[in-house]
């Protein structure tokens, strides 16, 4: 089960205590006490492990370690060790009572989510002419905490799309070394598939329903995963009775949900094009020609189609 979606509470450490401690031996009197150690930050990392939001769906919370307090003998307190968080490239980071978001874009990239709070000074900071003996000291800083959401967008350069069963998941294993489920399911597959042909990403969206951008079905959990490709591959199947309905349906979902999806390059793929009689499978792509003059009827089982589809990923990718 892919997890894109989490709210955890994040607490980074708080600074330590600075001391209050004087020098016991003869001819050298004076404070002595250290100050405490900063309180360890949280960060979050970007890694391509899609998967990686999947240790939050028990884990509501992180913590990072407190700096410990300052000790006598002029003895600073240790710092806190920072926190570092994993996640996938593509997730968004909302933080409560805040408007603006930071983006995970890249592998290795990391973003400071919660800062520590600084250590408190030991009384030996106090000294001065007028004050030879302090007892004066600083509690440590708290870190900072509030709640923040981890939102998975995928960021791939083609997304495929279409309602349920309409050849996404057998396209992509066609194209790609992913292994996503195929059948002839009744319903859609419940995660995204990321599969890569040569330097582009190809991203299996679970099939949408009508609907979908208003939550019924899984469809509005998957809509944010569209909204970063770059081009859509929309498959509809030639078994459809009703293909300019289905193509209609998909397309009024992705305006509802954001106007700019609907606007996306996109190519049409009339899928299992081996299913249905040539003369109607003609018919089917003239009407959708009518739509979108990028329409090509396809099927897994015949090469020459597939090699079409190639080329179009190899002029897409000349292009990149």
């Amino acid at each position: 089960m892919l997890i894109d979606d989490v709210i955890i509470k994040v607490e980074a450490g708080n600074g330590g205590k600075g001391a209050v401690a004087f020098n016991k031996n003869l001819m050298s009197l004076g404070p002595t006490g250290g100050s405490g150690g900063k309180g360890g930050s949280i960060y979050v990392e970007g890694i391509s492990d899609l998967s990686a939001l999947n240790q939050f769906r028990y884990k509501k919370s992180a913590k990072a370690q407190n700096g410990e307090d300052g000790r006598g003998q002029f003895r600073d307190g240790a710092n806190g060790n920072d926190l570092i968080l994993k996640a996938p490239v593509g997730t968004v980071i909302h933080k409560s009572g805040m408007k603006n978001t930071e983006e995970i874009l890249k592998t290795g990239e990391k973003i400071l989510l919660a800062k520590g709070g600084l250590g408190g000074k030991g009384n030996f900071q106090f000294k001065s002419s007028k004050n030879t003996s302090p007892k004066q000291f600083q509690t440590g800083l708290p870190g900072e905490s509030f709640t923040v959401r981890l939102e998975l967008k995928l960021i791939a350069d083609i997304g495929l799309i279409g309602l349920p069963n309409a050849g996404k998941s057998s396209l992509i294993n066609e194209l790609t070394k992913a292994q996503s489920k195929v059948g002839n399911y009744p319903f859609t597959t419940l995660e995204p598939n990321l599969g890569t042909y040569y330097e582009l990403i190809l991203a299996d969206i679970p099939g949408l329903i009508e609907g979908a951008s208003a939550g019924k079905g899984l469809g509005i959990k998957f809509l944010r995963h569209v909204e970063r490709t770059k081009i859509l591959f929309h498959l509809i199947s030639a078994e459809s009775k009703k293909p300019i309905t289905d193509y209609k349906t998909i397309k009024k979902e992705l305006a509802k949900y954001n106007k700019d999806l609907a606007k996306k390059s996109e190519y049409i793929f009339l899928s299992k094009s081996d299913a249905v009689p040539a003369k109607d499978l003609k018919k089917k792509v003239a009407s959708l020609k009518k739509l979108n003059k990028n329409v090509l009827a396809i099927s897994v089982y015949d090469w020459d189609s597939i090699e079409k589809v190639k080329k179009i990923l190899n002029n897409l990718k000349a292009k990149k």
